[in-house]
């Protein structure tokens, strides 16, 4: 009995110490975070407050995307119906791990909704919805340019910039005080990540359009 003591009170401290341990670097993390977030949202100007506003709205992107189907469809006819839906299926992934699956999981706020950042944040737009983490716009914007460039990008050497328009949309949520940078760049790793799986599996499923 005194034998399980011991053993119950060592697991215990070890356990203890693990749980300060991660703690301690969680909010090193959490703090280098807010800095560099303060840092980029502090580089505003009046002319670039709507750039950036317009880069942030959802809405300012659908002639893109309109255009984007229309070119698949003219370029590939019958294998642009794959094409497509393995885009949309990427983007839809990706909003939904980062809006329905990681951010009620990990209620982090958005910077604009910290009581302690009120009076340090450039106020552009107003807030939205109360969790930041992950970024939905980061995890959208990264899963088409990856897909994009996973199927076609060897034919187009122009897809490479789609991967720029995916950064300038996901800095503008740090811009506007939506996101910290771990939000967008945690959004930018699901939007890869689920390209990826998808693109595979269209893969297994579709024979690609071939690649000089």
């Amino acid at each position: 009995m005194i034998e399980w003591d011991k053993q119950a009170h060592g697991f215990l401290f070890i356990h203890s110490i693990i749980h300060s341990f991660y703690h301690s670097k969680l909010e090193t993390l959490n703090r280098l975070d807010t800095d560099l977030f303060l840092w980029l949202n502090s580089l505003h100007a009046p002319w670039l407050d709507s750039i950036m506003v317009g880069a942030t709205m959802r809405n300012t992107w659908i002639p893109f995307y309109a255009l984007l189907i229309g070119w698949l469809i003219y370029q590939y006819r019958k294998l642009a119906f794959g094409l497509v839906l393995t885009l949309v299926l990427a983007v839809v992934l990706s909003d939904q791990m980062a809006s329905s699956v990681l951010k009620p999981l990990t209620l982090r706020l958005r910077p604009c909704h910290e009581p302690a950042l009120q009076k340090l944040i450039h106020p552009v737009l107003e807030c939205g919805g109360t969790y930041g983490f992950a970024s939905s716009h980061a995890a959208n914007t990264f899963a088409l340019a990856m897909a994009l460039w996973l199927m076609i990008g060897k034919r187009f050497w122009w897809v490479r910039w789609v991967f720029l328009w995916a950064a300038v949309v996901s800095y503008s949520r740090i811009y506007v005080g939506a996101h910290y940078p771990l939000d967008v760049l945690a959004g930018a790793g699901i939007g890869v990540l689920m390209a990826v799986g998808c693109v595979s599996l269209y893969r297994k499923l579709m024979i690609l359009p071939p690649t000089p």
